[in-house]
């Protein structure tokens, strides 16, 4: 699904029992703390000690790298 996803995750760092987000009564939209793939993969580094803005390698005159311009770490899920 292109909006919305669910996910199980446990220890290294994340908070255990939380329900983190919401999507609207049809699960179609996100209706409350929206986490994109770009947050979700810079928070994961996190948990594993990587700064997910060092991790950039450079193609045709641009800066790429996993979590985008746009990742940041959301401290929400962290323990």
């Amino acid at each position: 699904h292109g909006r919305c996803f669910s996910m199980w995750l446990a220890g290294g760092g994340i908070r255990p029992g939380q329900t983190f987000g919401e999507t609207d009564d049809h699960s179609f939209n996100v209706a409350r703390d929206p986490v994109h793939v770009h947050d979700l993969n810079a928070t994961l580094l996190h948990c594993l000690g990587l700064d997910h803005t060092r991790l950039t390698f450079r193609f045709q005159g641009r800066d790429y790298r996993l979590t985008d311009v746009h990742g940041e770490v959301v401290t929400g899920l962290l323990a």
